[in-house]
């Protein structure tokens, strides 16, 4: 089975089990006002690649994948969350072709569900009895870290673009693409997986980096897709990290390494949406060679993941799935 497979294969379990969450059965309004809303927005969750990442690291470590349940549907329930939160900071108004939660129910209504969701993170884990208390609370400990660090990336993400930084080294972006995105997205769902699983301390190690590596990758590929993905596909989020200012790999390598630097720092700080501007943007970034930057450091990453995670880790079918898994991080299109 491929990893992509596997995605498609279980995704539908992975969003009944969180569907089963916000079912709610108590007084009417607050069902329409915060169940329902929540429940629906979760229904669109994409590939559910998060808990689905953290069950594999459970078998890849010889566990019983039946115990990871509540600690990858808590993993789930953040991503949840950080959506919810980030469209709105973000002024986005779609979100995987269909409209954001704070269009169709108000932004009040929309930070009240996400804070919801946030509430399951720990919630979830609190309440499933199964496992040892040693257990759960290592957990718990790894998804309060997880949820700092990703905090941490969001507050630089926005901020950067906020007092138009254009100052940025290429460290200060791997940064905040760690904290923001390779924590919740790669490290501590495999982390987590292994912990569950009864995994050596090695195993979890060897895990928690190869989940960093290529969720670092992950993030990569999301701003190369961003600009260059298919319009259709990405719909009102084709180049919309150029009109948000993000401070992106790609661009921050060519603001380093361009001679229109200037040109692009004024598209960059204006927020247009002129398809004749974005499109400019983009062009100034592939003659600094930064898309060609950005794929190569993305596959680096990856390629040296898989060779350290090979020599730690046994190779049986979960461990098979997750090396696919990191291929499949810069190959796909969406």
């Amino acid at each position: 089975m491929s990893f992509q497979s596997y995605l498609e294969q279980n995704s539908p379990r992975i969003g009944e089990l969180i569907a089963d969450y916000y079912a709610v059965d108590t007084l009417e309004d607050i069902n329409r006002y915060l169940y329902a809303p929540l429940a629906s927005y979760s229904a669109n969750g994409g590939k559910r690649h998060r808990p689905l990442i953290c069950e594999l690291a459970c078998g890849a470590v010889g566990g019983d994948t039946s115990l990871i349940t509540a600690a990858a549907a808590a993993i789930e329930h953040f991503h949840t969350a950080a959506l919810i939160h980030d469209d709105i900071a973000d002024e986005a108004t779609m979100r995987r072709g269909e409209p954001c939660l704070h269009i169709t129910e108000g932004e009040g209504l929309a930070i009240n569900a996400g804070d919801l969701a946030l509430s399951q993170v720990t919630g979830s884990v609190l309440s499933d009895k199964r496992l040892a208390d040693s257990i759960r609370l290592r957990v718990l400990e790894e998804l309060v870290e997880m949820t700092t660090r990703t905090i941490e990336g969001q507050a630089l993400d926005i901020g950067w673009a906020r007092d138009g930084r254009f100052d940025l080294t290429i460290d200060d972006y791997l940064q905040m693409a760690r904290r923001k995105t390779a924590y919740y997205s790669g490290s501590t769902p495999l982390a987590v997986g292994a912990i569950v699983g009864g995994g050596t301390e090695e195993q979890i190690t060897a895990l928690r980096d190869f989940g960093m590596a290529s969720g670092l990758a992950f993030q990569i590929q999301d701003d190369l897709l961003n600009l260059t993905g298919n319009k259709e596909l990405l719909g009102k989020d084709y180049r919309s990290d150029i009109t948000e200012g993000k401070r992106t790999l790609v661009a921050v390598h060519a603001l380093q390494h361009s001679e229109q630097r200037s040109e692009l720092t004024a598209i960059l700080a204006s927020h247009t949406t002129a398809p004749t501007m974005l499109a400019c943007a983009v062009e100034i970034m592939q003659d600094a060679g930064s898309l060609e930057f950005a794929r190569d450091y993305a596959i680096g990453l990856v390629a040296a993941a898989k060779a350290d995670i090979t020599e730690r880790l046994e190779n049986n079918e979960c461990t098979k799935l997750l090396l696919q898994m990191a291929d499949f991080f810069i190959e796909r299109m969406r």
